[in-house]
């Protein structure tokens, strides 16, 4: 049989051929119907070569229309052109496992102390003893102004302090003195005893007064060495030694900020407080911190509070969180992006987020069939979280859908499968892209 359409199909070829040939010479003679019935016309001998010339070319003309007509039977390529193309894509199969449910916010880095140094006496300052960026314990020496005048001062509140006693021994004897002549023999008056006893108690107050000099000089010379109230990092040198400094002045010598631990201040939406609320009182939060760019992750620390009001003008709640830093990644004033780890569903139907369409009727997906043609599911999902779906309803484990090459498809249409890959591997995988509070990040959709 296929021999013989075969040779339909040639003879069908043969025939047009010779029908385009037919209507060839039919045209030829039409052009010069004088060679056709053997008769001569005479004209000029210019002209008869220009018409000659011009109906050569277009019996040339012809024959070439005529070839390319009768050139074979256009069945085949419209076959081929009817029939259905296969669509490439790439699929991913569907998974059932354990997924993080995140919330993100803004934030920015605090130090946990921060202290501004500055002197509480007036006097040069002699020695620093810190170099800028070092790390200092609390107690250690930092600075040293002069403590020679207040040496002075001290001396002298310790001389006053002896003079005085003394005074206030000699007026206690001359009190008992007074006060036995009295008892005796009474020779002493009364009024006499009541003015020394009263002399006594004087001089009794000036050392008294004389001891809290010394002291306050002592206090000046405690102060005329600065220490470090608090362990943490210096900064950079805001005055150099030589130069008098005094207790009014506003600018600090030095400014210290404790990073191991390190606070970090960030907002969330007020709709997220409750929740968030809520699972503080099951037990601690954990808190990821991540970089400007939102890929590099630089430690992870605990809920520490939540603010008591909310912003009115941003809509916004206040948390703060606190990281050990042991790695000094966080800075005081950094800008970072945080991950506040709410809770991990278990046994949840994930596929990745690029399987995700979104139509008038609501989220969907094109299921790949075994028989190689796609098919619209329609899905419900829970939240997006790492360029993965958390699906509630409308897939099984093991199914697998269409990750690229959507654009091209509808129900029904044939598919060729580029690459499959599990879930947990998204085309552009980026690990430290956090949810947040929109659609598709983290957050549930409806």
């Amino acid at each position: 049989m296929g021999q013989e359409a075969v040779e339909q199909g040639s003879g069908g070829s043969t025939l047009n051929r010779r029908q385009s040939f037919r209507r060839v010479q039919l045209l030829s003679r039409a052009l010069n119907p004088l060679r056709a019935h053997g008769t001569t016309e005479v004209v000029p001998s210019g002209r008869s070569t220009r018409t000659r010339f011009f109906s050569q070319m277009a019996l040339t003309m012809l024959l070439c229309m005529a070839w390319l007509g009768c050139g074979g039977d256009p069945k085949p390529t419209s076959a081929r052109a009817n029939a259905p193309q296969a669509v490439p894509v790439s699929v991913s199969t569907v998974e059932r496992r354990d997924m993080p449910y995140y919330l993100t916010g803004l934030g920015s880095v605090s130090a946990f102390y921060t202290v501004n140094i500055k002197s509480r006496v007036d006097g040069q300052l002699e020695q620093v003893n810190f170099k800028e960026g070092q790390f200092v314990n609390k107690g250690d020496l930092l600075a040293v102004i002069d403590p020679r005048p207040y040496q002075v001062v001290l001396d002298q509140a310790q001389a006053t302090l002896f003079r005085d006693q003394a005074l206030l021994r000699d007026a206690k004897l001359n009190y008992d003195r007074f006060k036995n002549l009295l008892q005796v023999s009474g020779a002493m008056s009364q009024q006499q005893v009541d003015t020394q006893n009263s002399l006594v108690d004087q001089l009794e107050g000036t050392v008294r007064n004389d001891q809290a000099a010394i002291d306050n000089a002592k206090l000046n010379l405690v102060y005329c060495h600065i220490t470090s109230p608090i362990s943490g990092r210096v900064g950079l040198r805001l005055v150099d030694p030589g130069n008098m400094v005094h207790a009014t002045d506003t600018n600090a010598l030095l400014v210290i900020t404790q990073l191991q631990p390190i606070a970090v201040l960030f907002t969330l939406p007020e709709d997220s407080l409750p929740t968030v609320s809520q699972h503080m009182g099951k037990g601690a939060l954990e808190v990821d911190a991540y970089s400007r760019d939102d890929q590099t992750k630089l430690d992870t620390g605990k809920l520490e509070t939540i603010d008591n009001q909310i912003d009115q003008t941003t809509g916004t709640g206040k948390l703060k969180a606190v990281f050990d830093n042991k790695g000094n990644a966080l800075w005081p004033n950094q800008f970072v992006n945080i991950r506040l780890l709410l809770e991990v569903r278990k046994d949840s139907t994930v596929i990745p987020a690029a399987a995700i369409q979104r139509g008038p009727q609501g989220t969907y997906v094109f299921v790949a069939k075994a028989d190689n043609t796609a098919d619209i599911r329609p899905v419900t999902v829970a939240f997006t979280q790492d360029n993965l779906a958390n699906i509630a309803t409308g897939l099984s484990p093991s199914e697998v859908v269409v990750t690229d090459g959507q654009d091209k498809l509808q129900a029904g249409s044939k598919i060729e499968v580029r690459q499959t890959r599990p879930s947990g591997t998204p085309q552009q995988p980026t690990p430290s892209t956090p949810p947040s509070g929109k659609q598709g990040s983290g957050t549930p959709t409806s």
